[in-house]
């Protein structure tokens, strides 16, 4: 099992944001933190090709030592890495450190994004191609410590699904919170002149669905006896149904990608809609 927790780091407020997500983490689950910081060739927001070396070093080392403040403020105790990258790219130094990570914490937007935007390049990319479980942080949240809002998680039978599902019990138990079972479903498209659903059908379909999600959550209640589900199953577009039961959780799980993503996707319709819309940190494991 890797040990460490990786949070990406560049000093914005919403870097600032996944910095505490991931301290108070790497205290829950008692592993180290390691703070990467990629120090790219810009200034002010612009890019320079030509700017020093050393000065691109010297700024990253000045970001990273308010990154370490920062957690020595949060928990004094907490074991602390950090790490300079004097790279271009942030997503794939932050991709290459999720390959020894146990889970990497990201803002929502980075320093260099635009004000409008609700969710910046890196995070997708990172969430995409990460070889670990991704966590974005949009929102501060109060310490889990003190909350009630539940784990959610977006269950459709799919592999990734399981592995989210494997993934939020053990976080809400961690976190000595509830979790929420959540599955969509939606009626076969019909073409042609053929008459509608009658409600025996619609019935006899939701009934299938209620047993899949019961199957996807068999034998994880038995392992977490303190975790308390709640399971929903709703019809509706996916991400719609799982947005709306997120608005108020302490934490958002879903797979990287669902059934009905086509094979050669790395990041799925559904996830893509929920990393830009939801309103707590979005775990998206792969």
């Amino acid at each position: 099992m890797n040990r460490e927790i990786v949070v990406g780091y560049d000093g914005s407020t919403h870097a600032d944001e996944a910095l505490a997500w991931a301290a108070r983490a790497a205290r829950r689950e008692h592993v180290p933190l390691r703070i990467v910081h990629v120090a790219r060739t810009f200034l002010d927001g612009y890019v320079v090709a030509d700017r020093p070396l050393d000065l691109t070093a010297k700024v990253g080392r000045q970001v990273l030592e308010g990154g370490v403040e920062c957690l020595r403020a949060i928990d004094p105790e907490l074991e602390v890495t950090s790490q300079l990258e004097p790279q271009d790219s942030v997503a794939a130094v932050l991709t290459e450190a999720s390959k020894h990570a146990r889970m990497l914490v990201v803002g929502s937007r980075g320093r260099d994004g635009f004000a409008g935007l609700l969710l910046g390049s890196v995070s997708v990319t990172v969430a995409a191609h990460a070889h670990c479980p991704v966590v974005v942080v949009r929102t501060p949240r109060a310490a889990a410590e003190t909350s009630t809002r539940p784990v959610v998680v977006g269950v459709d039978g799919s592999p990734t699904s399981v592995s989210a599902v494997d993934y939020a019990f053990d976080q809400a138990s961690r976190l000595g919170l509830p979790l929420v079972a959540v599955h969509a479903w939606e009626m076969p498209t019909l073409f042609g002149p053929v008459p509608p659903w009658m409600p025996e059908e619609i019935e006899e379909i939701r009934m299938a669905e209620k047993a899949l999600l019961s199957e996807s959550l068999a034998g994880h209640m038995e392992r977490y006896p303190d975790v308390n589900v709640t399971s929903m199953v709703h019809r509706g577009g996916p991400a719609h149904v799982i947005l709306a039961a997120s608005e108020d959780a302490e934490l958002l799980v879903v797979g990287s990608r669902g059934l009905g993503g086509f094979r050669g996707l790395l990041l799925g319709s559904v996830s893509q809609a929920v990393l830009h819309h939801a309103t707590c940190p979005v775990v998206v494991v792969r």
